[in-house]
């Protein structure tokens, strides 16, 4: 997974959605410099926005094939959209 947004446009709606998620469970969150914050704290925004993201999510496409030991394997395609605006 890339630290880059698939889609640029897309990175100060979430940014806005951190601070309101952190606002909504009470962390203190703030612009800048956060070294003050615990992991669990840092963690619990963003577990809370993945929360929030599948939810929202559209129903899951699997694809499956057979390897070559003649097991299968899954491959499992998430997408999502965010509203910019």
């Amino acid at each position: 997974m890339s630290k880059h947004p698939s889609v640029p446009e897309a990175k100060a709606a979430m940014d806005q959605m951190k601070y309101e998620v952190a606002n909504e469970i009470g962390v203190p969150l703030k612009q800048g410099y956060n070294g003050d914050l615990t992991s669990a704290q840092n963690g619990y925004v963003g577990g809370y926005m993945v929360k929030i993201v599948v939810a929202e999510r559209p129903p899951t496409e699997f694809m499956r094939w057979k390897k070559r030991d003649g097991s299968y394997a899954e491959k499992i395609e998430y997408t999502y959209s965010v509203m910019v605006g």
